[in-house]
């Protein structure tokens, strides 16, 4: 079998209301980039990756201009060589950052198109653990009136959630534990509430911010510091009193390394579309089990249900607030805080091409 095409596009994809938090700021809208895979078999395959804003149009053309020459001819069945081909392919100028995106989408479809030649859900294909999965609805909401806030965790209990995440980081501390006192009088004690605070703080304000937070009994504080400084995050664990997630913003596996290893997290936090695709994911998994840990997830919700799906050591999986339903012919659904891999063959996501490319106007 050998890989005879590859079709690669880029969306801007509009948001139905205006996300903040407190690092990016205000969020209108999100990027998506897509790579379709075609075999002589007949076999083909969907892969994709996003950002927030900035950055597909160069993520697309590493794909089109660098990898593809790389990828026609190859036997698509043969992941491991494809991608270790990839990452040396653009080692020199990336070694992560923009290049785990693109090879997130390329990797993506290869798994995509392997699972679907053995007629087997991606989830069960990798394995096959348990396709029930446990789900949040992952807030993009910091700056967000508190009644506003109550309204928006309304909805997203009556769609099934029974575990809700917040932002936090704003300017003054104060406002944070205010809001995260005033979520956790509105859920009671029955709902899961974590928080995350996108880099923003610094290693003792964020040990500040974890022992008041762990009066409102918060399940996790995410990404505390920035991603960089491992000792802090040992410190945050440490000495803080709610656990720390973290790695949506980590490349490679072995930063993940030092992420559980020496910071030593609760959570670990990969993204497969940050972190080059589902290959080193796996990776990561394995590695985080071996350290007595369990696995989240960052956004593209519906891929990495698969993933969860597919290991023991399964967390709970984010509901991005940047999700695709509107573009989806079969979007998650979402029943008393769970959710279930699909059975469908492959990854078993499939865009109502007619829905995005009718936006022509707002493709890049």
């Amino acid at each position: 079998m050998k890989i005879t095409n590859i079709a690669t596009d880029h969306f801007l994809i509009p948001l139905p209301t205006v996300l903040t938090d407190s690092t990016h700021g205000q969020m209108p809208h999100f990027e998506l980039v897509t790579c379709r895979l075609e075999s002589d078999s007949g076999a083909s395959g969907l892969g994709y990756s996003y950002t927030v804003g900035a950055g597909a149009a160069a993520i697309h053309s590493l794909i089109t201009k660098e990898l593809t020459p790389l990828l026609i001819g190859a036997d698509p069945r043969c992941i491991e060589k494809i991608w270790k081909e990839m990452w040396w392919r653009l080692h020199y100028v990336g070694r992560g950052g923009l290049v785990s995106f693109a090879l997130a989408a390329v990797d993506i479809a290869l798994w995509d198109l392997k699972a679907r030649c053995a007629d087997e859900p991606l989830w069960r294909f990798l394995g096959g653990h348990d396709p029930r999965v446990k789900v949040y609805a992952g807030g993009i909401d910091l700056h967000m009136p508190l009644d506003q806030l109550h309204e928006q965790t309304e909805r997203n209990l009556a769609r099934g959630f029974r575990a809700i995440k917040m932002k936090v980081g704003r300017d003054n501390l104060a406002e944070d534990i205010a809001r995260v006192k005033a979520m956790r009088e509105h859920l009671g004690p029955d709902i899961v509430l974590m928080t995350d605070a996108n880099m923003v703080w610094s290693v003792e304000k964020a040990i500040r911010a974890s022992h008041a937070f762990a009066e409102y009994d918060v399940y996790w504080l995410e990404e505390p510091t920035i991603p960089d400084d491992i000792e802090g995050h040992r410190r945050i664990e440490r000495e803080g009193r709610v656990p720390v997630a973290s790695g949506e913003n980590l490349h490679t596996i072995y930063e993940f390394q030092k992420m559980i290893g020496d910071a030593g997290i609760a959570f670990p936090e990969p993204d497969m579309t940050t972190l080059g695709g589902i290959t080193p994911w796996l990776k990561v998994a394995h590695l985080a089990e071996a350290h007595n840990r369990p696995v989240t997830t960052h956004g593209v919700h519906d891929l990495h249900v698969h993933l969860l799906a597919a290991i023991p050591n399964a967390s709970y999986l984010e509901a991005h607030g940047f999700g695709l339903e509107a573009y989806l012919k079969h979007p998650m659904r979402i029943q008393d805080g769970v959710t279930f891999a699909p059975e469908r063959s492959g990854h078993g996501v499939e865009f109502d091409w007619d829905k995005l490319f009718a936006a022509i106007a707002k493709r890049v």
